[in-house]
């Protein structure tokens, strides 16, 4: 390559946004100006207006994609959300790491006074007003939490769960220490907590993936027009975002192909199936054993203990009767639908029974962050109903094991 690559501080060449974290590289004919921001800052909001005022750029580029884009223009985004698709897709995890995500922004707006990513959305509205082009240049957020689950073992999942779901329900200030390290970091590695930090698979996705991605969808956006960009990143994103650009020479088509690739695994549920394996197990020692009377004892026990317990997950949730019976009903025939958990049944016909009103989307963000809030929206109360109708599932099969293994000791 025989192009000109320089990384220089800004403040060597112009005054313009002297202070601030930028860097400038230039590569295959085009300046890229880097400007590293606080999501969480009037300053970094300044900087931008400051930035893109002068007229000195061509095109600009921000650390989002359509998805987050959206959510920060379109506070009615959610109302068009299809809930059954969600579910019959199986992205209620993914719906409900959103949820968090939002609640975790809005305790941050309501502390300091700024909307997080007030910056970005200005550099956008700004660009519009100027008539320059805008390259939405972040991985879409759906990807990289598929990507950043695949990097986890079964417990390293739980405890991302368990992480977002304190950041959910939590009512207290974000701590002074946490704000330091936002205006620093990124939106989503705060988010996730420490978890991201003690987690190396997790960081390096949410992270350095995204850097080389954004690094990527500069030089794709390469433009014979656009010889001056002015990309708006969090500053944690600034040295890496700076080196992939100076020093990637793959072509960046394959390599964005790589970067949204999300490996297909044969999703088998091994655990679920090692715990079927021995009840069912056990259940065919008691026809051998104990004849039809101990073995239709034992299927008993394994419909009350799994339907049971799906129907009083759902009953936590507040779900509808007819609701709380589908979860009674589909829970003991889990051996024949392993691929779709009991709740996905128990939400769908939450959904079709409570559909959710205008009103509660509008609501979603605020109720989110309570418990009480949860159980008052129809959406957040059909997310309940899936996870806790699973939680009772599984825990009716273990109890089912106990019971089975307890007889056949006895």
């Amino acid at each position: 390559m025989n192009d000109v690559m320089n990384d220089t501080p800004i403040d060597a060449t112009s005054d313009l946004l002297a202070g601030q974290p930028v860097r400038i590289i230039e590569r295959d004919g085009v300046r890229y100006t880097l400007l590293g921001t606080a999501h969480v800052s009037q300053a970094s909001v300044q900087a931008v207006e400051q930035a893109i005022s002068s007229g000195q750029f061509d095109a600009v580029a921000v650390e989002l994609d359509p998805q987050r884009l959206q959510a920060l223009t379109n506070p009615n985004a959610l109302a068009q959300l299809d809930l059954v698709e969600v579910i019959r897709k199986g992205r209620v995890a993914l719906f409900a790491a959103n949820l968090a995500l939002a609640a975790y922004q809005r305790r941050l707006a309501e502390q300091l006074g700024i909307e997080p990513g007030a910056e970005l959305k200005r550099a956008v509205t700004l660009a519009g007003e100027h008539g320059l082009p805008v390259h939405l240049i972040d991985r879409d957020v759906g990807l990289t939490f598929r990507r950043a689950s695949q990097q986890l073992g079964f417990f390293g999942k739980l405890k991302l769960v368990a992480g977002l779901g304190a950041g959910l329900f939590s009512s207290e200030d974000v701590g002074e220490d946490e704000i330091e390290k936002l205006k620093q970091g990124d939106m989503l590695e705060s988010s996730f907590g420490e978890f991201a930090k003690e987690s190396p698979a997790l960081y390096e996705t949410i992270i350095g993936e995204r850097d080389r991605y954004m690094a990527t969808r500069l030089r794709e956006e390469h433009n014979s027009e656009q010889r001056n960009v002015l990309a708006v990143v969090g500053a944690g994103h600034l040295a890496g975002l700076a080196r992939y650009l100076k020093s990637d020479t793959e072509s960046p088509g394959l390599l964005r192909e790589q970067l949204e690739s999300v490996p297909k695994k044969r999703n088998i549920p091994w655990i679920t199936l090692t715990i079927l394996a021995v009840v069912l197990a056990g259940i065919g020692i008691g026809f051998w054993k104990g004849g039809m009377g101990m073995g239709t004892q034992m299927l008993a026990t394994w419909a009350m203990y799994t339907g049971g317990l799906a129907g009083l997950g759902a009953l936590l949730a507040a779900s509808h009767p007819l609701s709380i019976l589908t979860a009674i009903v589909v829970a003991p025939f889990k051996p024949f639908r392993l691929s779709i958990p009991t709740g996905a049944f128990a939400a769908l016909v939450e959904t079709r029974l409570r559909k959710p009103t205008y009103q509660d989307f509008l609501e979603l963000r605020d109720d989110a962050q309570t418990v009480k809030g949860w159980y008052r929206n129809r959406v957040t109360r059909i997310v309940l109903t899936f996870v806790l109708t699973n939680l009772g599932s599984m825990l009716g099969l273990w109890l089912t094991g106990f019971s089975v293994y307890g007889k056949l000791a006895g």
